[in-house]
């Protein structure tokens, strides 16, 4: 039995993407120990995943506190890793190769940078989908894969019934108007008009919910829906996934709940501007679809809630 590790920091949405990936290399590696090498707000979320050993804490402090990079590097060492999968693929994991294993192959170090086509220019290589990287770069390593491509995020749940029967939830929309305070060109603005023809429309028989963020909870306030919270915080990641998978249907902005949503393969509708593509961030699943328009001020609520209506019937 030897040590893998894998590299996954995160945003919620990379973790839960990744979930194929590391089931694949799970699969591969059926003698081994894997550990993954995260950051703090996925470690708690992590250690639940079955395919995975243990988890090593990463606080991606600047590579210029020497201690820190000294501690980590030395830490990372001691588990003799015979191979490791760099599916973060960042500057920063590129430099920790240079650290551990300066001069490997994608035959102990597996990454973009080790698995590219020859004579495939890096910035044209990143623009394909993830998931489509992500399954070039295990194959050329070697892993057979069958799951990359359908991300499970299932692992992530776990028992909501308290939190279910004290807001009365049976049937319910969710929706997730915000996105981080840096990127607020992924709101679509008419959240607000939609609640008014969902409700309009399904009077009691459907709720419309929303589950905000730690730091979006004031400004949920602002939106006409029941806010779901835990002992007045914000859910955990297995509540909110808990929650969206229990769900009648799910609307939201290009944030990590979407992509939660999707590898739940709950039914569901994800609005994109022109910051990105769908296809090329991998959100789209059987169930759940992307409405992409060139400016999220020019899509009406009308044409939200009609995609929502075709979906459901």
């Amino acid at each position: 039995m030897s040590n893998i590790l894998i590299i996954k920091h995160g945003s919620l949405g990379d973790i839960a993407q990744a979930s194929g990936a590391i089931q694949d290399i799970s699969d591969n590696h059926p003698n081994d120990d894997l550990y993954i090498l995260s950051t703090k707000p996925y470690y708690d979320l992590l250690k639940k995943n079955p395919n995975i050993t243990d988890v090593i804490l990463d606080k991606r402090l600047s590579r210029f506190n020497l201690i820190y990079l000294y501690l980590l590097m030395r830490k990372i060492k001691k588990y003799k890793f015979i191979k490791v999968y760099d599916l973060q693929n960042s500057r920063r994991t590129s430099f920790y190769k240079k650290i551990l294993f300066p001069k490997v192959s994608s035959d102990v170090w597996s990454s973009t940078e080790t698995t590219i086509p020859e004579g495939t220019d890096k910035t044209e290589f990143d623009k394909d989908a993830v998931l489509n990287r992500f399954e070039h770069q295990l194959n050329v390593s070697g892993i057979k894969t069958d799951k990359v491509m359908k991300p499970d995020f299932s692992w992530s749940c776990e028992d909501i019934t308290e939190i279910k029967q004290k807001y009365n939830l049976n049937k319910y929309i969710i929706l997730f108007p915000f996105s981080s305070s840096h990127l607020t060109l992924k709101r679509w603005p008419y959240y607000n008009e939609l609640i008014k023809k969902i409700k309009s429309s399904f009077r009691d028989e459907i709720q419309v919910l929303i589950a905000p963020g730690p730091n979006e909870i004031k400004l949920a306030n602002d939106i006409d829906a029941n806010i779901i919270l835990d002992n007045d915080k914000a859910l955990n990641i297995s509540q909110l996934s808990s929650l969206i998978k229990d769900s009648y249907f799910v609307i939201s902005n290009d944030t990590g709940p979407a992509h939660i949503a999707a590898h739940l393969n709950v039914k569901g509708l994800v609005l994109f501007g022109s910051h990105t593509s769908a296809k090329k961030v991998s959100i789209e699943r059987e169930n759940f679809r992307a409405i992409q328009v060139s400016d999220l001020n020019k899509l009406s609520a009308d044409k939200v809630f009609q995609r929502m209506l075709e979906a459901i019937s």
